[in-house]
């Protein structure tokens, strides 16, 4: 069984890390703005990239939605706010952190 699993809430603009049913930690993230929000259901990350380049920061996990991720950010004023086109954007120092805690295959919630 995995030992990790993600929650995004929307509404309060925060990614969870659960073992179990227990939050070890949470983090604030930009989500997508209005008319590219960020999708809701359940997903899992597919792949993970260092460096990815452009505006995804110092990290990228993708997830099993098509051109969507959890990814870092070169503008960190936008955490906390609705401006990205749909992804889950977070701290580079973060998004680090959390890269290495949990691996390929790691459920993603997102809710509303």
């Amino acid at each position: 069984m995995a030992k990790y699993r993600l929650i995004v809430d929307l509404s309060d603009r925060k990614l969870y890390l659960l073992e179990g049913d227990q939050v070890e930690r949470q983090y604030p993230v930009g989500i997508g703005r209005t008319a590219m929000e960020t999708p809701q259901g359940e997903f899992t990350i597919v792949n993970k990239q260092e460096n990815p380049g452009g505006p995804f920061g110092a990290f990228w996990m993708g997830l099993s939605k098509p051109h969507y991720g959890i990814h870092g950010t070169n503008d960190p004023s936008s955490i906390g706010k609705e401006v990205s086109h749909g992804c889950i954007r977070m701290h580079n120092g973060d998004v680090l952190e959390l890269s290495k805690l949990v691996p390929v295959g790691t459920a993603v919630t997102i809710r509303p």
